[in-house]
C-alpha cells in the first residue's frame, strides 16, 4: 500500500532553467585530463545535478569548501544535466570507475532501486539513523531500499530534497479569453473543463497555436515527467498498486477501474485535441518550452523550474505566471501529492567511503541543507519538516513557493522504493507512457491499454522474483 503521510506545518533564465532538462554539455567544476586508475582512486569525486542558479552552485560550493578546510581534503565536483547523469553513472559503474557520490534529479524512479538491489550502493544507515527523526516519513520511505544480496531493507541513500508536481498557468491568457482565474473550479472534472473552455475560446478568436492543457504523453526514454504526472492521476483515481510489503495487487477491481479511468481522462485530453500533437514525442524539456512560449494555457511540471526560469522579470513572475494547487480528487476528497525525493548515494565501489559519508553528513546538517535549498530558489524543498517552518517557505512572499509548500501537507510516495521491480515499469519498459500513447493515438481503448499494461507489469514482477 502506498501509505499516506500528513506532516504538520503550522540570464534569460528561461534558457537556463530549461538547460537542466536538455542534453546540453556537462559543466565541469574542476577540469582534468584522462587519469590512470590509480589516480582515479586517489581523487574524491562527486557528481551533482547541474544547478539552475549561480546561487545554488555557490551555496553548495561554500558548504563543500567548509568541509574541505576542516578535513584538508580536495573534492572534485562535476555538474551534469538531467539528460546524461544517470546514463553516465551507469557507464562509469560498468567500467569500474564510478564517482564516490552521486546526486541525481531522477535516479529515484529507476536507477537507485535497481542499484541497491544489485548491492552496488553503500548502506548509509549509520548516517541516517542518528538523525532520522529530523526527516519526514515519506523521505525515509523513499531511501529505504531492499538489497538483493542480503534480502534486507535499509537506508541506501540520503534524502537531500523533495518536490511535487506543480500546476502553472498564464493569467493574462486566461483574461484575454474572457475568463477569470478567481473562479477556476475546484472539482476534478470542472477544473480540467476550464482549460478546455479556454482553448475553445482561443479557437473562436482564430488562435490555433494555443492549447488548453500541456500534459506529457510520451514514452520517450528522456521523459520522466510522464511517469510523474500519470502516477499523480493514478493516485487521484484511488489506484494503489503495491501493498505494505511491496507486493503487487494490481488485479483488484478497484485498481483496474482506476487505471482505466485515469487512462481515459489523461489520454482523452490528447484525443480531443486539447494537448499539442507532438506531446507523444516530448522530452522532459518540451512541456516547459511549449508553455513558456505561451502555446498552452496551463501545464504540469515537477517542482518550480518553470516559474524559476522567469524570476528575471518580476511582472511575469508575480503577475502573469501563476502556480496553483491541484483540484480535488474525483472522489471530492483532497488530493494526496506524490512526492519525489531527491537523493545522494555512495557507490559500494567507492575508494573513499569514509570521506563520502563525512561529506554527506556535513551537507545534511539542517543549517547547511537549508542554505543549499534556499540557493536553489524554490527548485527543491526540504525533506525535514522543521525546515519547512522557516519563513522562506512558510511565510514566503513568493507566490509560487508559498503555493508549492502547501503540497507537503498531504503526501504519498512513489512505488519504486517499495519494490525494485517497479523501477522497470517507469524505467526501461515505460509501461505507462506506452499505454498513454496507444490510447492517445487511437491504437487501443483505455480498457485494452490497461490490460496490456497490467499484463506487462505482472510479467516484470514475475521476472524479479
Amino acid at each position: 500500500m502506498r501509505r499516506r503521510q500528513f506532516n504538520q506545518l503550522s540570464l534569460s533564465l528561461a534558457g537556463l532553467g530549461l538547460a537542466a532538462c536538455s542534453d546540453s554539455a556537462v559543466l565541469n567544476y574542476i577540469k582534468s585530463d584522462k587519469k590512470t586508475e590509480e589516480e582515479l582512486k586517489k581523487k574524491f569525486r562527486v557528481w551533482w545535478i547541474q544547478s539552475f542558479y549561480p546561487a545554488e552552485t555557490e551555496a553548495l560550493s561554500q558548504i563543500v569548501a567548509e568541509w574541505e578546510k576542516i578535513n584538508n581534503v580536495k573534492v572534485e565536483i562535476t555538474y551534469y544535466n538531467d539528460g546524461s547523469i544517470n546514463r553516465d553513472a551507469e557507464n562509469a559503474l560498468n567500467n569500474g570507475k564510478p564517482p564516490d557520490i552521486l546526486f541525481s534529479n531522477t535516479a529515484e524512479f529507476a536507477l537507485y532501486p535497481k542499484l541497491a538491489w544489485q548491492n552496488k550502493l553503500l548502506d548509509v544507515t549509520d548516517i541516517v539513523e542518528p538523525i532520522k527523526d529530523l526527516f519526514s516519513p515519506i523521505a525515509l520511505k523513499a531511501v529505504s531500499y531492499k538489497n538483493g544480496a542480503t534480502n534486507k531493507r535499509s537506508y541506501h541513500a540520503i534524502p537531500i530534497a523533495q518536490l511535487a508536481a506543480g500546476l502553472h498557468y498564464w493569467r493574462d491568457l486566461v483574461v484575454e479569453m474572457g475568463l477569470s482565474d478567481t473562479n477556476i473550479p475546484r472539482d476534478w472534472d470542472g477544473f480540467w473543463k476550464f482549460w478546455e473552455t479556454a482553448q475553445d475560446r482561443a479557437r473562436s478568436k482564430g488562435k490555433k497555436e494555443i492549447y488548453g492543457i500541456g500534459l506529457p504523453m510520451s514514452p520517450e526514454a528522456t521523459n520522466t515527467d510522464t511517469i510523474f504526472m500519470f502516477e499523480q492521476f493514478l493516485e487521484a483515481y484511488g489506484v494503489d498498486l503495491l501493498d505494505d510489503n511491496g507486493q503487487l495487487q494490481i488485479d483488484s477491481p478497484q485498481n483496474y477501474q482506476g487505471i482505466v479511468a485515469a487512462l481515459t481522462k489523461y489520454a482523452g485530453f490528447y484525443k480531443e485535441g486539447y494537448v499539442p500533437s507532438k506531446a507523444t514525442q516530448w522530452t522532459d524539456a518540451d512541456n516547459n518550452q511549449v508553455f513558456l512560449s505561451k502555446n498552452s494555457f496551463m501545464t504540469a511540471n515537477p517542482g518550480l523550474s518553470i516559474p524559476a526560469s522567469q524570476q528575471f522579470d518580476p511582472v511575469v513572475y508575480n503577475k502573469k505566471l501563476v502556480t496553483t494547487e491541484w483540484p480535488l480528487a474525483p472522489s471530492s476528497k483532497p488530493l494526496n501529492y506524490l512526492v519525489a525525493v531527491k537523493q545522494a548515494v555512495i557507490f559500494a565501489d567507492s575508494h573513499n567511503q569514509a570521506l563520502a559519508k563525512s561529506l554527506l553528513s556535513h551537507i545534511i546538517k539542517p543549517s547547511n541543507l537549508l542554505t543549499y535549498l534556499k540557493g536553489a530558489g524554490g527548485r527543491y524543498f526540504p525533506t525535514m519538516p522543521k525546515l519547512l517552518e522557516d519563513p522562506y517557505y512558510k511565510d514566503s512572499q513568493d507566490p509560487h513557493i508559498l503555493t508549492a509548500t502547501k503540497q507537503f501537507q498531504n503526501t504519498a510516495s512513489f512505488y519504486a522504493a517499495q519494490n525494485p521491480a517497479y523501477a522497470d515499469v517507469g524505467g526501461d519498459e515505460k509501461v505507462w507512457g506506452k499505454a498513454i500513447k496507444s490510447v492517445a493515438q487511437g491504437d487501443a481503448t483505455p480498457e485494452q491499454a490497461a490490460n496490456i499494461a497490467i499484463a506487462k507489469i505482472k510479467d516484470i514482477f514475475a521476472k524479479w522474483k
